[in-house]
């Protein structure tokens, strides 16, 4: 199995080669990580670049924008989604990756909740919402989950098949949503989540983010569900 990891990355010049550092390149046949810079200006793609991924550069912002930018050169037959800032650990890419390598499922949560969080990592009003989400989601698309966290893993021809549309902060939850509505197999595997190692959150750090985060997420989750 060939996996290509992406991380979407704005200033995370911090974090960023140490958390390069820390992935498992033996997890798997073939590992790679596709860093895409959405815009630093701290140096992050350098950084990355030094420390053995390949950079790609998306000038538009947004979280969706990213990933799909490391979608278009991914070259695998699984793709991983890692934050940039530290909060998830790499050396649990194994552990992601097993049930889809024993072919259990198609797409891989790690769940925050099964797995376990550091104090103070996530705040009470994203803790709740991600909740809230999570409880709709099983309302709406009969899926039970407990978590709706970025740190992922998917076959990359499913991902491609899913024609991905929500190019900001509504990109994890479409990606779950439409799958769910394929009827796909997703499996829940627990991870841990610490506090970044350094910087701030582009989402639960401020206000806007936040606010717009929750916005996107519960639109989109809503949305589909009416779709055909």
């Amino acid at each position: 199995m060939r996996v290509d990891v992406i991380i979407p990355a704005l200033n995370e010049a911090g974090n960023i080669d140490r958390l390069i550092a820390r992935i498992p390149r033996d997890a798997v046949e073939r590992v790679r990580v596709i860093v895409v810079d959405n815009g630093s200006t701290d140096g992050t793609g350098v950084k990355a670049q030094n420390a053995g991924a390949i950079v790609v550069t998306e000038a538009r912002r947004g979280y969706g924008y990213a990933c799909a930018a490391g979608i278009a050169i991914a070259d695998a037959d699984v793709i991983v989604f890692l934050d940039g800032d530290g909060s998830f650990d790499p050396a649990q890419l194994p552990q992601l990756l097993a049930p889809i390598a024993d072919d259990e499922a198609d797409m891989v949560l790690g769940s925050r909740m099964k797995g376990g969080l550091e104090a103070n990592a996530m705040p009470p009003h994203q803790l709740y919402g991600n909740r809230l989400v999570s409880r709709l989601m099983g309302t709406l698309y009969g899926i039970q989950l407990t978590d709706l966290g970025p740190y992922r893993a998917i076959r990359l021809d499913l991902l491609r098949r899913l024609n991905m549309r929500e190019m900001t902060f509504g990109w994890p939850t479409e990606m779950i949503v439409k799958a769910a509505k394929k009827k796909v197999r997703i499996v829940e595997i627990g991870v841990t989540y610490g506090r970044r190692w350094s910087g701030q959150s582009k989402v639960s750090g401020t206000l806007r983010g936040t606010v717009l985060a929750t916005w996107y997420i519960l639109g989109v989750t809503i949305r589909y569900a009416v779709r055909r």
